[in-house]
């Protein structure tokens, strides 16, 4: 057997290294964050060959006095925890003590450091230097990192080119710059300038949302600010419209560390699911503020990721605030609170920012269209539902076109949504606001309006089915027969009453009212396809997650039971569906993730026609 010897120093650096230095974005993160915690408020960044060949931080923080520079560079020297209780609640960003060892160990790295009080600066190379020696410089740091890896050539290889290198490097002080607005940030990458964000006050965060996230991202977004039980989120959504093919626009940031969390993750993606295309990812910039002691920062050796003391409260309060923002239609500018600045994030000694007062904007998201009477269709609301479920087609207009009637006249107040003026092609219904043209997917509209009755139903007293005047017999499969039996009481909470009345036969008695017109036969294979998708718990039983499939299914009945392509709407029908739109939460998505509506401005159809010009 070998001996156990101890590893020499050197190669415990380099160790340390391959958990803390990827690539040059890793190093580039280590020596920020330091800056940050030391106070600097101007952080310059220059990089060569996308880091690889050499890249340079300096900041203009309160520096170090020479007899410090050794140690900031030997393994688990720190000034930023002192004791078991200081680690259990960290407040700076770096904290280890590791970084600079490790970053030492695999390259040729130079430190240049001066105190504000100092007459001039110092100087330590590492490994040629056995103390600072003096040197002009102006106050703060500087480290400069040249020939990345040289002596780890393995590790070499798996460096990407310079052009991907340099975008990690890119993307990674966007986060950051993002993280701490009141500082400014430049990036010069091989002599030329890639970056410039001077920094900004709070009610003047738009210009770094803009040039870190682009524009489009600033008129998608609803604000975000809500708190409860030592927790607040400040920061903003993108509307479901702006979703993207990647998650390259998700920013999260807690108590002002970016991180990448599954479990913050799993909280936005379920909170989009109603809204969102499965091939989508959400886009959003958000920060969380709590207790540092109810929350982990050392778990990971880059701190890229954090536990939560309360993994469930944490998940369940960013869902609910997640959700409540995008309830709202409209998908307009600061749709979760209206008039509100973008506020986030912000760094007071890492405790929870003040929220402000609610602005009793109702959940609709039109300004409370439909709520106030004024424009209200009243019992009306039903009338598109109960006259498709009587197979009402619509009644001819003087001119004779089905489904096209004398619109109200545009006068006085006017709903959000407008008012109908025709249906185009059995599916679109073209309505008219004070800002223009309005196009509503007549069928995708509806089946949001319906789910989200349904799911209101359900969880306010459960779906009752009505018997059907004749009942419906399916020949099914033997599994199938036999999943349904296994899944009875599931189709009985949803109004869908069955019965096995043979091997490979059931008849349906009972379906909610608004499915009576519905294709039965084809939504109860559908939801028994749901269901059976229900995986199975360790002991063979189906596990608790079929609650969390009722949305699903729900969704499944609500598109059954709405308005069909091809199918004429009266005048009356159309505005009732648009006013049912405003008072229904997330009624500018289908329940697949597409659009329901869009509007053309005047202005856009009058440069379409050149009008003016």
């Amino acid at each position: 057997m070998p001996e156990i010897l101890a590893l020499p120093q050197s190669l415990v650096n380099q160790i340390a290294a391959g958990e803390v230095v990827e690539r040059p974005a890793s190093v580039i993160k280590e020596l920020v964050e330091n800056a940050l915690d030391a106070g600097a408020d101007r952080i310059e960044v220059q990089v060569v060959a996308g880091g690889v060949k050499q890249l340079s931080v300096r900041d203009n923080g309160h520096g170090m006095p020479p007899e410090q520079m050794p140690l900031a560079l030997a393994p688990h020297a720190t000034s930023k925890i002192r004791n078991l209780d200081d680690l259990e609640a960290v407040a700076s960003l770096g904290f280890r003590g590791e970084a600079l060892a490790s970053i030492q160990s695999i390259s040729r790295l130079r430190l240049v450091s001066r105190t504000a009080d100092a007459e001039h600066g110092w100087e330590l190379e590492a490994g040629v230097d056995d103390e600072p020696r003096p040197t002009p410089a102006r106050p703060g740091t500087l480290v400069d990192v040249r020939d990345l890896f040289f002596n780890v050539p393995a590790r070499r290889k798996f460096l990407r080119t310079e052009r991907t290198e340099f975008g990690h490097i890119d993307q990674l002080l966007r986060r950051l710059a993002l993280a701490n607005p009141a500082v400014s940030f430049s990036l010069v990458h091989n002599g030329r300038g890639v970056l410039d964000l001077p920094a900004v006050e709070a009610a003047d965060l738009e210009r770094r949302i803009a040039a870190t996230l682009g524009r489009a991202f600033l008129d998608q977004v609803r604000d975000i600010d809500a708190a409860a039980s030592g927790l607040a989120l400040r920061g903003l959504v993108a509307s479901p419209q702006y979703a993207r093919s990647s998650t390259d626009q998700q920013l999260f940031f807690v108590n002002g560390r970016v991180v990448r969390d599954r479990l913050i993750a799993h909280a936005v993606r379920r909170a989009y699911a109603d809204v969102l295309h499965q091939a989508r990812h959400p886009a959003y910039v958000l920060s969380l503020w709590l207790d540092p002691t109810a929350v982990d920062v050392n778990v990971h050796p880059t701190k890229a990721e954090v536990r939560f003391r309360d993994a469930r409260g944490v998940h369940d309060f960013l869902f609910q605030a997640v959700h409540r923002a995008l309830a709202a239609p409209g998908g307009g500018r600061h749709a979760g609170a209206e008039g509100a600045e973008p506020s986030f994030p912000v760094a007071d000694d890492h405790v929870p920012p003040p929220v402000r007062p609610a602005t009793g904007r109702s959940s609709g998201g039109f300004g409370g269209a439909g709520r106030s009477g004024v424009y209200s269709a009243g019992d009306s609301g039903q009338a598109y539902l109960s006259l498709l479920a009587q197979g009402h087609r619509g009644e001819s207009s003087p001119g004779g076109a089905p489904g096209v009637r004398e619109p109200a006249p545009i006068e006085g107040e006017v709903p959000p949504l407008g008012y109908a003026v025709a249906h185009l092609g059995g599916v679109y219904i073209l309505a008219q606001n004070r800002e223009g043209l309005v196009i509503v997917d007549a069928h995708a509209a509806a089946e949001r309006v319906t789910y989200e009755r349904l799911k209101e139903k359900y969880r306010d007293q459960g779906l009752s089915g009505a018997p059907l005047l004749l009942p419906v017999d399916l020949s099914v499969s033997p599994g199938e027969a036999d999943a349904f039996e296994e899944f009875c009481d599931a189709f009985a909470a949803t109004g869908v009453v069955l019965d096995r009345i043979g091997p490979e036969r059931v008849r349906v008695r009972e379906v909610p009212v608004m499915l009576r017109e519905a294709d039965i036969e084809s939504l109860v294979r559908e939801m028994l396809a749901e269901l059976r998708r229900v995986p199975l718990a360790p002991d063979g039983a189906r596990s608790s997650v079929i609650d969390d499939r009722v949305d699903e299914i729900l969704s499944t009945m609500a598109c059954h039971g709405s308005v069909r392509a091809n199918r004429r709407l009266g005048i009356e029908e159309m505005n009732a569906l648009l006013r049912d739109m405003e008072r229904t939460e997330r009624s500018d998505q289908c329940n697949h993730g597409r659009p329901t509506w869009r509007v053309l401005s005047l202005q856009e159809l009058d440069r379409w026609f050149m009008r003016g010009q």
